[in-house]
């Protein structure tokens, strides 16, 4: 697997990666605003992609990062489902914590509540427990009603 960071040509297979996420996402396909969202991650270099290394191809994920010191922000990151449980999610949180991150701060993300349907489905929360976040407060909605909440680890 190769993680670097996104081109301008990864455009069409983050949006085929969001295809296969809106049944908890909402709709992002057709929505200007996550198009606008991605070229900005992009062209502000703010943007990874992990590659398949035997094809060099096929995009297994994608993380859209911010990065106001000390908090960071997980802004979107997907696993193509043929790629899930295959370290693609920590090779992509790993790669974004050491090109964009300096602590001591603080990294966050906005995942689904407890009682969201793609809490489970997804292995959102479990993932990011592994990884050493915590459950913090709870979010506002996301864009189909579901419940969120924020995850929240330091970072020395």
């Amino acid at each position: 697997m190769i993680v670097r960071l996104a081109r301008e040509q990864d455009f069409p297979g983050l949006l085929g990666l969001a295809a296969q996420v809106e049944q908890w996402f909402g709709p992002m396909v057709d929505n200007p605003g996550f198009h606008r969202a991605v070229d900005e991650h992009i062209r502000q270099s703010a943007a990874l992609v992990a590659l398949d290394s035997d094809s060099g191809l096929d995009l297994l994920g994608g993380l859209l990062f911010g990065a106001t010191p000390p908090t960071y922000h997980v802004h979107w990151l997907v696993v193509s489902q043929r790629a899930r449980g295959m370290g693609v999610g920590r090779a992509l949180m790993a790669a974004a914590t050491r090109r964009f991150v300096q602590g001591p701060g603080s990294i966050e993300v906005v995942t689904f509540g407890a009682d969201h349907p793609g809490a489970v489905a997804s292995g959102a929360r479990v993932f990011y427990e592994a990884l050493g976040f915590t459950p913090a407060e709870a979010a506002d909605p996301g864009p189909e009603g579901g419940s969120r909440q924020v995850y929240r680890r330091a970072v020395t």
